[in-house]
């Protein structure tokens, strides 16, 4: 199951950032890490353990509430799934 939401929080990381016209480079270099840790946790690959201050640094360089990467609807689960 937390594979799953590692994946969710990865996507809705992505669709921010997109939705923002950033590039993985942009907002890594705007929260100060690596681009190669922001693509494995956008692919939901990040050692299974994403520190809970990245998340809060991705929220913050998207500018959005942190509650927004990790709340999922029943769609989104679905979405996921499937895959």
């Amino acid at each position: 199951m937390h594979e799953v939401i590692y994946k969710l929080i990865g996507r809705k990381i992505t669709y921010y950032r997109k939705l923002r016209d950033m590039t993985q480079i942009q907002l890594a270099r705007r929260i100060h890490i690596s681009v190669s840790s922001l693509s494995k946790v956008e692919r939901g690959s990040y050692n299974n353990n994403i520190p809970m201050s990245m998340l809060i640094s991705i929220a913050e360089g998207l500018n959005i509430e942190l509650s927004s990467l990790v709340t999922f609807n029943d769609e989104e689960k679905k979405f996921n799934g499937g895959n």
